[in-house]
C-alpha cells in the first residue's frame, strides 16, 4: 500500500501522533497536506517543513489530488478525533476513498521493522521516548514515532535508517493498539481508563491481554498488574517494589533525581543516574533499561544514555526552577497520574505549600473518576480548578469542575476561568507551582511563566 505514494492527505495533522506519521512520510519524499481545526505548535512545525495544511473544514479547502477520487498514489489518513459528520470526511467517502486510522497505518509500517511497542494506561510515553533516545545516543538511528516531544530532540519523531529498529506508543484508546504486532512488547499499567470506549475493566484487560498475544518475541511486563499467569509465564517482569526478574535495589535521591542500583537476574547494574525527576520514572526507567538490554546495549550504553536523557515536554517538566519559586508542568489526566506526579512533587520538596492548576479532561472520564480525582488533588495544599475541557464530547448533565470541587477535602481550593489564572497566580504567589492535564492548558503555561517572572524581576 505505502510503495508508489506520491500523496498524503491527514484529517487531524495538528496531532500528536498523526504530525509524527506525516514527518515519516515526507522524509520518503512524499507530499504531504492536512487539515486541522486549529493552528498549534505542532501544524507551524509542520508547515515550516513544507506540509501543506488549512485550517477550514470546508470541501473547496481540499487539494487538488483529492478531487479526481481515489487512486493507488493517494491515501487519506484520519484520527478518531474527526467527527463522523466532518464535510471533508463525508465528502472522501462519498467520493470512494478509503479513510484508513493512524493506527492501521503505524501497524503497516511497523511490520517491515524490528519494533519495540509500548503500551499501558500511564508511562508509555516516557517510557518509549527514553527507549527511542537511549538507542539513538548509542548509535542505533532507531524510527520513532512518540506521543510527546523528546527535549533532547525537540522532536516527536526520529527519523533513524530504513533497517532501524522502529519505536512505537502502543495505544490502547479505541484499540490501537491491536494493530501491532511487536517483536517487543512492554505493559506498564492495565488501570481503567476510556470507559467510554470499553465500557468496564474487564474489556480494557481483555485487549491488553490481546496485545499482549501478539508481541512475537519479548514480553516486558511490570510486576502485579491485573494481567493471566499464562502472559506473566513467558514475560520479563520489572519492578520498584516486588520480586522480578529486573529490580530496582538502593534507591536514593540526588537533588529531584534518582541513583539506583538495577538487577536483572543475576546482574547488576550499580549507581545509575537518571536525569529526570520523580519517582514514577525510575519504573519507567527499569522498563526502557530491560527493553534495550534484550536489543543488545550494553552496560555502559545503558549508564550514559539513561543519565543524559532529558525527558519529554509536559512531563514533570520544570518551568521555573529557582530558590523562591518552582513551577512544573506535567500532562497528567488520570488519577493514579496525578497521584504519581504530586507525590514526587511531595517527596522533592517535603516541607513547601504545593499549589495545583487542573484542567479536567473528558466529561465521560470525570464522571468515571469523580473520587479518584477528588482524592489526588486533595495532595495538594492549594488547588485551582478549570473547566472540563470536552475534546471529542458533549456535555454529561451533572459532571462539571463544580462538582468536582465539592468532593475535594482540602480548604483553599478554587474554580478559575483560564483566561484568569496567569493574573490570579501573579497575585497570589505559589511556592511550588504544578499545572495539570491533557487539554488545552498547556496554552497558558508560557503566560503563567511570564507573569511569575516579571513578578520575581519587579520585586
Amino acid at each position: 500500500m505505502i510503495s508508489g505514494l506520491k500523496h498524503i492527505y491527514l484529517l487531524g495533522a495538528g496531532g500528536i501522533g498523526m504530525s509524527a506519521l506525516g514527518r515519516y512520510f515526507l522524509a520518503q519524499n512524499i507530499h504531504v497536506a492536512g487539515y486541522d481545526k486549529t493552528a498549534n505548535a505542532f501544524t507551524k512545525g509542520l508547515e515550516n517543513d513544507g506540509f501543506e495544511i488549512t485550517y477550514v473544514d470546508s470541501v473547496d479547502a481540499l487539494p487538488l489530488f483529492l478531487l479526481n477520487g481515489p487512486n493507488d498514489e493517494v491515501l487519506v489518513i484520519y484520527t478518531p478525533a474527526i467527527p463522523q459528520d466532518h464535510p471533508q470526511r463525508v465528502y472522501l467517502l462519498e467520493k470512494g476513498f478509503h479513510l484508513y486510522k493512524r493506527s492501521e497505518i503505524l501497524g503497516l509500517i511497523s511490520n517491515a521493522h524490528s519494533t519495540i511497542a509500548v503500551g499501558g494506561t500511564h508511562g508509555k510515553t516516557t517510557t518509549s521516548t527514553l527507549i527511542a533516545h537511549m538507542l539513538e545516543a548509542s548509535g542505533r538511528k532507531p524510527i520513532a514515532f512518540l506521543g510527546g516531544v523528546a527535549v533532547n530532540y525537540n522532536s516527536n519523531f526520529l527519523i533513524g535508517t530504513s533497517d532501524g529498529i522502529l519505536v512505537a506508543e502502543a495505544d490502547e484508546y479505541d484499540r490501537s493498539f491491536l494493530t501491532l504486532h511487536p517483536q517487543t512488547g512492554i505493559i506498564t499499567s492495565v488501570d481503567a481508563d476510556h470507559l467510554d470506549i470499553y465500557g468496564g475493566k474487564n474489556s480494557l484487560l481483555d485487549s491488553f491481554s490481546a496485545f499482549a498475544g501478539q508481541v512475537k518475541e519479548t514480553l516486558i511486563l511490570k510486576q502485579g498488574l491485573e494481567l493471566s499467569a499464562d502472559l506473566y509465564a513467558k514475560a520479563i517482569t520489572y519492578s520498584t517494589d516486588l520480586e522480578a526478574d529486573v529490580m530496582l535495589q538502593n534507591c536514593r535521591m540526588d537533588g529531584d533525581c534518582y541513583i539506583f542500583d538495577v538487577r536483572f537476574n543475576d546482574q547488576v547494574f550499580t549507581n545509575l543516574r537518571l536525569g529526570l525527576p520523580g519517582f514514577h520514572n525510575v519504573e519507567n526507567a527499569l522498563a526502557a533499561i530491560a527493553a534495550v538490554k534484550t536489543h543488545g546495549l550494553s552496560e555502559d550504553e545503558i549508564r550514559q544514555t539513561l543519565a543524559s536523557f532529558k525527558g519529554v515536554k509536559r512531563r514533570f517538566e520544570y518551568i521555573i526552577r529557582q530558590d523562591d519559586l518552582i513551577y512544573i508542568d506535567d500532562y497528567a489526566h488520570h488519577p493514579e497520574e496525578l497521584k504519581a506526579c504530586i507525590g514526587s512533587i511531595r517527596k522533592i520538596y517535603p516541607n513547601r505549600k504545593i499549589t495545583g492548576v487542573f484542567q479536567p479532561h473528558l466529561f465521560s472520564r470525570t464522571r468515571d473518576f469523580l473520587d479518584g480525582f477528588a482524592s489526588s488533588l486533595s495532595m495538594l495544599d492549594e488547588v485551582y480548578l478549570l473547566d472540563i475541557y470536552p475534546a471529542r464530547e458533549k456535555p454529561i448533565e451533572g459532571i462539571t469542575s463544580a462538582a468536582l470541587l465539592e468532593l475535594i477535602s482540602i480548604r483553599e481550593k478554587h474554580l478559575v476561568q483560564k483566561e484568569d489564572l496567569p493574573r490570579i497566580l501573579e497575585k497570589n504567589r505559589p511556592d511550588v507551582l504544578v499545572t495539570l492535564g491533557a487539554g488545552d492548558i498547556d496554552q497558558v503555561v508560557g503566560p503563567i511563566k511570564d507573569c511569575l517572572t516579571s513578578k520575581t524581576v519587579s520585586s
